[in-house]
């Protein structure tokens, strides 16, 4: 088995979403290729401290605000690497290049700057993925209402979940939400309905635990991401390549009276063992907790019900 090695990478975020890639230097593997910027672990370093001496000496900022994310592991043909990736807000300091390397502000989905180097592909489709994923609420606001808030409110990612529809119902309703997102640029994720997604050219699909578990390959949509509770859930979600995954439920809900909710410590335990997709926290969340998610190491929150609108 090969060695691995530990690495720390800062996904340096502006307001408006764009983030920030920097060119290997010469005389490194794989030079000339555009990376986020970040280095090896030194003994005894954790992974945040590593990332921020690894940015004083790259390019002169200090990390003042950073929160966990994504942990990939990949291997190259000179070494296996670890990579914990943090999402970067707040730094002091100038950017500068200090090891001749080159730096350029990206908008995700619009990469202007090529090659990649290859364990940065993931990261990529992680960033283009919202702080907050909508669920449907049908059964609470009534069609006619939902629909409605649906044009107003125009989240930018959708599941569409409706279980007490039947086929032909919620067929209908996929339907309508997709002219409506259509027009508004909403991704629409139908739930548990593979070949209907498949069919009405919806954005991708979203699996209930008990789907996720049955499956040996991912399904060939552009965006998959599933529904978890546990460890074991999260690692089929990370086996099948999953683009993400709602994990809860975090607080008390009405929905679960019978089951202890992980809370965020629960959260915050899972997370630190390191997944290869973002991750959401699921159930009792608000629009003010995306933050308080985020420090425990999740993407952002899935908001149920009314609580998005």
């Amino acid at each position: 088995m090969r060695k691995i090695t530990h690495v720390a990478a800062g996904i340096l975020l502006k307001a408006d979403g764009s983030f920030l890639l920097g060119s290997r230097p010469e005389g490194k593997p794989y030079a000339g290729y555009w990376e986020f910027p970040g280095g090896k672990l030194e003994s005894g370093e954790t992974a945040l401290t590593a990332l921020n001496r690894e940015l004083v000496e790259e390019m002169g900022i200090h990390v003042t605000a950073a929160t966990p994310w994504i942990v990939q592991t990949f291997e190259y043909p000179h070494a296996k690497v670890r990579l914990a990736f943090f999402r970067v807000t707040a730094w002091d300091g100038e950017i500068t290049a200090h090891e001749g390397q080159q730096f350029a502000w990206q908008v995700p989905g619009k990469l202007n700057v090529s090659p990649i180097l290859p364990a940065n592909g993931p990261i990529l489709r992680g960033l283009a993925l919202p702080d907050v994923m909508t669920i449907s609420n049908v059964a609470e606001l009534g069609e006619a209402l939902f629909l409605e808030r649906l044009v107003q409110v125009a989240p930018a990612w959708l599941i569409l979940r409706e279980p007490q529809m039947n086929g032909e119902k919620y067929r209908q309703l996929a339907e309508q939400v997709l002219t409506i997102a259509k027009c508004q640029g909403t991704r629409v994720l139908l739930h548990d309905a593979v070949e209907l997604a498949l069919e009405l050219n919806a954005d991708g699909v979203h699996l209930p635990a008990r789907s996720l578990l049955s499956l040996q390959k991912r399904p060939a949509l552009d965006w998959v991401g599933a529904s978890t509770h546990n460890a074991a859930e999260l690692g089929a979600a990370s086996h099948l390549a999953l683009d993400y995954a709602l994990l809860g439920h975090i607080a008390e809900t009405p929905s679960h009276p019978d089951c202890a909710p992980l809370g965020w410590e629960g959260l915050k335990a899972l997370l630190a063992e390191g997944w290869p997709l973002p991750v959401y926290a699921l159930g009792g969340m608000s629009k003010n907790d995306v933050a308080i998610a985020q420090e425990h190491g999740a993407q952002g929150v899935a908001l149920m019900r009314a609580a998005w609108v």
